[in-house]
């Protein structure tokens, strides 16, 4: 069993405690995570502030050259990546698993190293000219989730190197091995300093958002942790980008086809078990295809092998971790007391781990805990309307405002509808599908800033006007 080391100032950092880091397809430990202290954690500030004063200097192709660099490592130890997250997080290796998201790691990487943000000219004329820099903010703090933690970790580290910051980044104390090993191959080609990473309980994420050596929080994962970090980043006035819970809705039209949506609608709503803050998680169906919809769902689920994630015939693995395990257990169970239909699944499997069958629930409405909540893993309910113009506006009343999705043969009439709804993300016949030269983020509680593209590498500068 290895013990895995926390990595500062470009070195190697070992601590006097550990904690063990299991496997949720089999309880078995896979490593040992290293807990900082707070004089580690302001060690590795102190190292990131140190290497920002020469990183922000460094010339834009070279920085660009840099992140180009990191792209070629992950691809280069991508299969190692991709089994270290299997083991710690439990997705497959194949299907849409842990070789999948090192694949998303490695374009989002290439993508944002060749974005550029050149001075603006706002005015050049007889009365003056107006120029718009972009400068690096400072040392940028990254707490990352345990559902997509390496493709995340890049979300998070590589806009924020491209732009001149220095980074420490925080995982989840559930998925933290392979965070700290895409940290090490990262600084095979970066200066000391520049990448950092603190493992811990959650202790060390709060001192994080609260330390002053700080200048920017970037976040993902839910709406009250993200809460709690904006809250302990005011008395620093940090700069935050969070990208919180969503409980997207789908609407699927009475014009569409069961047949032809039933695999999209299924991957919206189950890819990575359910574990993603833009998966499908609340299906509206219009009732003159309502059981028709149902029955191409559930047909379709039962093609889907659930297994551990090494066996290369899996496709779904276990849900991540006993406290959300027992929260889907929890919500398919109340459903199922306030009259839900239950199409498939609807019980833990015979196994050890945290494995919970794909669900289906039916004749469920709002006021339904699997309806109003976030479940985050493999239950979606399926809800009967009538009237779009009302089915938009219940949809709506969530307080979550990340993704949503509408499904019809007409996709004029789709678009016309999607853009009703409230959500930084709206897709037309799929659910879900990002991509890293679209803006990305949520809106109501679901978050403050976007990632992905030029605007997402906005949120990691400030902006200097030059006025002559």
């Amino acid at each position: 069993m290895k013990q895995y080391s926390l990595f500062f100032g470009g070195a190697r950092v070992d601590t006097a405690a550990y904690a063990d880091v299991r496997n949720p397809s089999t309880g078995e430990i896979v490593g040992q995570m290293p807990l900082a202290t707070p004089a580690d954690l302001d060690r590795a500030v102190a190292a990131a502030s140190s290497a920002f004063q020469t990183w922000s200097r460094v010339p834009e192709e070279k920085r660009q050259a840099a992140c180009r660099a990191i792209a070629e490592k992950i691809a280069a130890n991508g299969e190692e990546l991709a089994h270290l997250l299997t083991l710690e997080q439990g997705k497959p290796l194949n299907g849409l698993g842990s070789r999948f998201e090192i694949g998303g790691a490695l374009a989002w990487t290439r993508h944002t190293a060749e974005l550029n943000l050149p001075v603006e000219i706002l005015q050049d004329d007889n009365e003056g000219r107006v120029e718009l820099h972009r400068k690096p903010i400072g040392v940028v703090s990254s707490i990352t989730p345990w559902n997509w933690p390496v493709m995340i970790a890049c979300w998070h580290i590589v806009p924020a190197v491209r732009a001149g910051n220095t980074v420490v980044i925080k995982p989840s104390p559930l998925t933290p091995l392979s965070t700290i090993r895409l940290v090490e191959i990262m600084n095979e080609v970066l200066p000391p300093g520049v990448v950092n990473v603190i493992t811990g309980e959650n202790s060390i994420g709060a001192a994080l958002s609260s330390h002053q050596g700080i200048a920017k929080m970037t976040f993902t994962g839910s709406t009250e942790t993200g809460k709690k970090v904006m809250a302990s980043a005011v008395a620093t006035l940090k700069r935050l980008t969070l990208e919180l819970g969503g409980n997207d809705a789908g609407i699927v039209l009475p014009d569409a086809d069961p047949a032809q949506i039933a695999e999209g609608l299924f991957w919206g709503a189950f890819i990575n078990n359910g574990q993603t803050c833009a998966a499908l998680k609340r299906l509206y169906v219009h009732d003159s295809i309502y059981e028709p919809v149902c029955k191409a769902l559930a047909e379709y689920a039962a093609r889907i092998p659930v297994g551990d994630g090494l066996d290369e015939a899996s496709i779904l693995g276990p849900i991540q971790n006993e406290l959300q395990f027992n929260k889907v257990r929890e919500l398919v169970d109340d459903a199922r007391a306030n009259g839900g239909r239950i199409l498939v699944g609807g019980a833990p499997m015979d196994r050890p781990g945290y494995f919970y069958p794909i669900t289906l629930v039916a004749d469920v409405d709002h006021g339904v805990r699997l309806v109003d909540e976030e479940q985050f893993g493999p239950a979606l309910p399926i809800i009967r309307y009538t009237d779009i113009d009302e089915v938009i506006a219940r949809a709506n009343t969530n307080p979550a405002g990340l993704g949503g999705s509408v499904w019809s043969a007409d996709a004029g009439k789709a678009r016309h509808y999607a853009m009703q709804l409230e959500c930084g993300s709206v897709w037309i016949n799929k659910h879900g599908a990002i991509q890293p030269n679209a803006p990305f983020g949520g809106v109501k509680q679901s978050g403050i800033g976007v990632e992905f593209g030029a605007e997402g590498l906005k949120e990691f500068t400030t902006i200097q006007t030059v006025l002559s």
